[in-house]
């Protein structure tokens, strides 16, 4: 009896944590703006086309780690996944400059800047 009960309450335990959500990484909000990468390096130390669907963050975010991690980007009723690939030297804390691909998923190159939302 006593390892039945033993188990059921381990079984629980389990179950709990599995249906935990996922806690966002990393992340913030701000501004989209968009970069063309003009056959350079990003700062990752890959090439990329302008199609490919990667982001720059600030300094120190990508100074914490950020090389090469997935995000995913919510603005304009959209979200789409990109890569951190680059640094951005001018942008603040939650903003990010995407690569031309990446902004087309979120909205024209008209628009300039897009309000955001990530996480990774």
């Amino acid at each position: 009896m006593q390892f039945t009960t033993l188990a059921v309450s381990a079984l629980a335990a389990v179950s709990a944590v599995a249906a935990a959500p996922a806690q966002k990484r990393a992340g913030g909000s701000g501004q989209a703006t968009y970069y063309y990468q003009n056959g350079n390096p990003g700062s990752c130390g890959k090439y990329h086309n302008d199609q490919t669907s990667i982001v720059a963050v600030n300094s120190a975010q990508m100074n914490s780690g950020m090389c090469g991690q997935k995000v995913w980007i919510q603005g304009n009723g959209k979200t789409i996944e990109a890569t951190v690939a680059d640094t951005c030297p001018t942008c603040s804390w939650g903003s990010l400059d995407l690569s031309v691909g990446a902004f087309q998923q979120l909205g024209g190159l008209d628009a300039g800047v897009v309000p955001i939302s990530w996480w990774s």
